[in-house]
């Protein structure tokens, strides 16, 4: 099992700040947290290494980019081979944005993107073009109700 980190106030704080303005420097973390830049620059590193923040990279949005299809599809593997093929197939599809190895009546779930439902046919057809896959099932999402979030969590 993954070690679980807890973290205090300041903890939060900074991941707050950062969720609210990504592009902030650690000097001007300090400041506004009113600590040293040594303990600001401390906790974020601390934060890094055990995996709680995995990036500062900038969130695209699909639909600026011209990928306004969004879909999940979920898929039955030929147990024999495994997932791994498979995922190694699906990551080297630019369409599909995550992938995950589920319970229940399927084994991997899916989220892609496609420039239109045409094209997500092309994406579909792509996806199930290796051996390990099995079954295709797919449901195209209509609007993002919520968007994908963690600071809710880190708050409580």
């Amino acid at each position: 099992m993954d070690k679980v980190y807890s973290i205090d106030d300041l903890d939060v704080r900074l991941l707050k700040l950062l969720a609210a303005e990504p592009r902030i420097g650690v000097l001007e973390c300090s400041r506004r947290l009113g600590v040293a830049r040594g303990t600001a620059q401390a906790r974020l590193d601390r934060l890094v290494e055990r995996g709680v923040l995995r990036g500062f990279g900038p969130e695209l949005d699909p639909v600026a980019l011209g990928y306004g299809v969004m879909a999940f599809i979920t898929l039955e593997i030929r147990q024999r081979r495994g997932h791994q093929p498979v995922a190694e197939h699906l990551a080297g599809i630019p369409e599909v944005l995550e992938a995950h190895t589920i319970t229940g009546s399927g084994d991997m779930m899916c989220r892609i993107v496609a420039r239109s439902n045409a094209d997500l046919q092309r994406v579909i057809d792509e996806i199930v073009s290796v051996d390990g896959i099995v079954r295709a099932s797919t449901i195209i999402a209509l609007e993002e109700q919520i968007h994908y979030r963690v600071l809710p969590l880190v708050r409580a």
